[in-house]
């Protein structure tokens, strides 16, 4: 009898051993990859630099790095303006897309377009990738002083008002990375056109964008 208990016993221990082995390895609870579309103009496309020294290509490497399993869709076209990334959303969103980086206003900008322009075509386009399901990490610009105090505050309010509205993660500024730098200090990040960071710059923005990315992933996974 007390051999019959110590292999009851021995039987049961192995039981929950096997459980937990099947729990932990089963495909249900295996994590799974996440795909995002980085949708933007020169500054995701990776203007002027290899193919491996852009935005997406790092950003890839730096979240692989931290274990994440993510693949990254690099839907960056150089000189689009906010009306052009509306005109494409809807058929860039396929079925594989779990999230979405939208980074589009640099353009307008520098066209000087009507802030309330700009503004109304990142919110079609939250609206648009919230039909979709998909949550979404927003990046904002900071305007120069250009046009203007009034067209400045406008600008720079588009990011933080439709991010609060549609309940999107943000980014404030693609260029966070710089903040505090000379101008001289800055320009060794950036290509001979002072617009575009190079590929050390690339690296730099990786670095605060990449724990945003992470948010983005952590919403994905929930």
């Amino acid at each position: 009898m007390n051999f019959l208990k110590l292999a009851y016993g021995a039987f049961q221990k192995m039981s929950k051993a096997a459980l937990l082995t099947s729990l932990l390895f089963s495909p249900a609870m295996a994590s799974e990859r996440v795909d995002i579309l980085a949708f933007g103009d020169s500054l995701t496309a990776g203007y002027g630099l290899m193919d491996h020294e852009g935005l997406v290509p790092q950003l890839t490497a730096w979240l692989k790095e931290k274990g994440h399993d993510v693949r990254i869709i690099n839907a960056g076209v150089s000189g689009d303006t906010t009306a052009g990334g509306l005109e494409r959303l809807e058929w860039s969103l396929t079925n594989d897309i779990d999230a979405m980086i939208l980074e589009l206003g640099a353009n307008d900008m520098l066209r000087a377009i009507d802030p309330a322009v700009t503004r109304e075509n990142i919110a079609k386009m939250l609206e648009i990738a919230k039909s979709h399901n998909i949550k979404v990490l927003l990046i904002g610009l900071t305007a120069p002083s250009n046009y203007g105090p009034e067209w400045k505050t406008d600008f720079e309010r588009i990011w933080p008002d439709t991010s609060a509205q549609f309940g999107t993660l943000l980014m404030p500024d693609f260029f966070n990375a710089f903040a505090g730098m000379d101008l001289a200090t800055a320009s060794a990040f950036l290509q001979p056109d002072g617009l575009h960071p190079n590929a050390e710059g690339v690296a730099k923005v990786v670095e605060t964008l990449g724990p945003q990315v992470e948010a983005l992933i952590g919403q994905v996974a929930r």
